[in-house]
């Protein structure tokens, strides 16, 4: 079956990681392979540097991280929604539309309840996922706040998905709402290391959850861990932003789209349809072209 939103044969289709050359190179370097595996500490280590990494932006605010005290490694953004999915599966799944599609196709396999957020007012039994920033816009969705003033009203469980911080700018992480009770954090967006899958869930409280269970055990990918942990000492979360800002403006300015705070994004109107993601606007991904000195494709696709 062909998926209609794998748009990567597209010159602006899905989203993926810069290939900066800085980044690239520091990948490059030899590791030391029985050494990690031996490392018992490797992913506590990482835990408190990413953390603390996060805290480090000067482009972004955060607001209430100091109130989700317990992390966990996991395999990027993805690991931890499968858990919470687990956890809630007795609950109706909400998010907007333009969410990220694996929240659907996932909810559709297991047969679980889901809808729409604009389509149904939240009710008591219903969990909600949302990205911040938002994903089909690199923005915060304009109607995020209203949604978690409701779950705080009527103790809906929320999972808030920050899986473009680090390719931000301007944006408000502010997780001081009650229904809050996740939030993860991944590296695949910023730093080009998607299929090593580094990611962060914390949480309010231990529960001792399946995820919770194998961080104990020290059951995790060690290697993915160092490697975290040796971007987050090399790039500070406002790296990629600042690097690659100004290339993303002036390709907005070529292609007459709205720039995203998200510096992988342009937000584009009807003439760019054939990037819809079931919403009124249409993102743009300019990953295959920020890290080129020229990129004449950009001027040969404006419309």
């Amino acid at each position: 079956m062909i998926n209609k939103y794998d748009r990567r044969d597209k010159p602006f289709g899905n989203a993926f990681a810069i290939a900066d050359p800085e980044v690239l190179q520091v990948l490059e370097t030899n590791l030391y392979v029985p050494d990690i595996l031996d490392d018992q500490g490797i992913h506590k280590d990482f835990l408190k540097e990413y953390q603390t990494w996060i805290g480090t932006t000067t482009n972004n605010k955060v607001i209430g991280l100091e109130k989700f005290q317990y992390a966990c490694f996991a395999n990027g953004t993805t690991e931890a929604f499968d858990k919470f999915y687990s956890k809630h599966s007795s609950k109706r799944f909400r998010f907007f539309k333009g969410e990220y599609l694996y929240h659907r196709l996932s909810l559709r396999n297991n047969n679980f309840k889901w809808e729409y957020l604009e389509d149904a007012p939240i009710e008591k039994n219903d969990s909600v996922i949302i990205s911040l920033p938002f994903s089909d816009t690199g923005n915060r969705h304009d109607d995020m706040d209203a949604v978690l003033n409701m779950c705080d009203m009527l103790d809906v469980p929320v999972l808030v998905d920050c899986a473009y911080f680090g390719i931000c700018s301007h944006i408000d992480f502010d997780f001081d709402h009650k229904c809050i009770k996740e939030i993860t954090f991944s590296l695949s967006k910023s730093l080009y290391v998607a299929n090593l899958r580094i990611g962060m869930r914390l949480t309010r409280e231990d529960d001792d959850d399946p995820l919770f269970v194998t961080n104990k055990i020290g059951y995790i990918n060690k290697l993915s861990a160092f490697i975290g942990s040796t971007l987050l000492k090399k790039f500070t979360p406002d790296y990629i932003f600042n690097k690659y800002r100004n290339r993303q403006l002036q390709y907005c300015e070529i292609l007459n789209v709205d720039p995203s705070n998200c510096v992988l994004f342009g937000i584009g109107d009807s003439r760019w349809n054939d990037y819809n993601r079931d919403r009124s606007t249409n993102r743009l991904s300019f990953h295959k072209f920020l890290h080129n000195d020229h990129a004449p494709e950009i001027e040969n696709e404006k419309r």
